[in-house]
């Protein structure tokens, strides 16, 4: 209750001023998009940072295993979320799989790749990975308990986890040359230690 009267007289000295101004100023269209925009844009921006979510997940092998436990000494991960019925997700991963060890030997980077299939289609993972010779721990979420606490609606979508556990980055689809804005991420992340 302490806090209510400091939070409104700093969001009335904040946007009193910005009201004060707008409503004085002659019409503009530009600055009727534009000044929302500036208020917005931190907000929107901060939603794409946050720490990964404590939540179980199964190993090829049936072992459940808890994300608060993934780490790679304070070097970045990549968390790929794809699906054996993913002909974008698979176009992704073989693509980053063609240059991985150049990416581990250059920024230690390490990729889960979590797989969303359910119950109907997970009997098909292990099959199609070991068919692929990745070099990715691979891990299922069927019930998408991880999917859901880090909201991905689609897939391919992939989140770049810095050294310290922290989202840096994330993209959704993939279209060929994604993976090079990726691994620039991914050096960026792995110089800011």
């Amino acid at each position: 209750m302490v806090l209510k009267r400091p939070v409104v007289i700093a969001t009335g000295l904040f946007f009193g001023p910005m009201l004060a101004w707008h409503c004085n100023a002659p019409p503009n269209p530009m600055k009727h998009l534009l000044t929302p925009l500036a208020v917005l844009l931190p907000l929107l921006l901060s939603a794409q940072s946050g720490k990964l979510p404590a939540v179980t997940v199964q190993m090829l092998d049936g072992k459940k295993v808890n994300t608060a436990n993934w780490s790679n000494n304070g070097k970045p991960m990549i968390i790929n979320f794809w699906a054996t019925w993913c002909a974008p997700c698979k176009r992704e991963l073989n693509t980053i799989n063609e240059k991985y060890e150049a990416w581990q030997k250059e920024t230690g980077v390490k990729l889960i790749a979590v797989s969303i299939d359910d119950a109907r289609s997970m009997n098909r993972v292990a099959p199609y990975v070991n068919g692929q010779d990745w070099d990715y721990e691979v891990v299922l979420d069927p019930n998408g308990d991880l999917k859901r606490a880090l909201n991905v609606n689609n897939v391919p979508h992939t989140f770049l986890v810095d050294g310290k556990g922290n989202i840096v980055y994330q993209h959704n689809n993939y279209e060929p040359g994604d993976e090079n804005e990726l691994y620039r991420k991914v050096k960026e992340a792995a110089a800011a230690k």
